[in-house]
């Protein structure tokens, strides 16, 4: 017997790789800034009820981390402006938006994990939210700029 030539890709590949400027990679990282500047806006006035102490927010006596209402609200609009402000970078092309914006998305899975017995249904939106984020702008190579 002898062996058949083989006209397709390699033995283990997937296909061919996706390119840099793929419009799916494209597409998920405007997406995604589009995400941090609404996820952002949204934690600002999450932060702003938080920290007027209004009666959205279940009030929760017996909970392990022990920060009151308004401090909460004080770390969310603090990393709402910063994540709107990522935001508005990443839709400009700014290189130093797609590192802040996987931070500052990092920060607030946490911060919206730490968040859940005030708001457990918005808060998980918010993490799903914040995962796509992350995934999203980890996976995207922009191209390198022409000297």
């Amino acid at each position: 017997m002898t062996a058949q030539p083989h006209s397709g890709a390699p033995s283990g590949s997937y296909g061919p790789a996706p390119t840099r400027n793929s419009p799916w990679a494209t597409g998920g990282a405007t997406f995604a800034g589009v995400l941090l500047l609404l996820n952002g806006i949204l934690a600002i006035f999450q932060g702003i009820s938080a920290i007027a102490e209004d009666d959205v927010y279940a009030h929760i006596d017996d909970y392990v981390y022990k920060i009151n209402l308004t401090g909460w609200g004080w770390i969310l609009l603090i990393l709402g402006v910063i994540a709107a402000l990522a935001g508005v970078g990443i839709l400009s092309g700014a290189t130093w938006a797609r590192a802040v914006g996987i931070l500052l998305a990092s920060l607030s899975l946490l911060a919206q994990f730490l968040f859940l017995p005030y708001a457990p249904v918005w808060s998980v939106i918010t993490m799903a939210i914040d995962v796509f984020v992350i995934w999203s702008l980890a996976t995207y190579r922009p191209a390198a700029a022409s000297p």
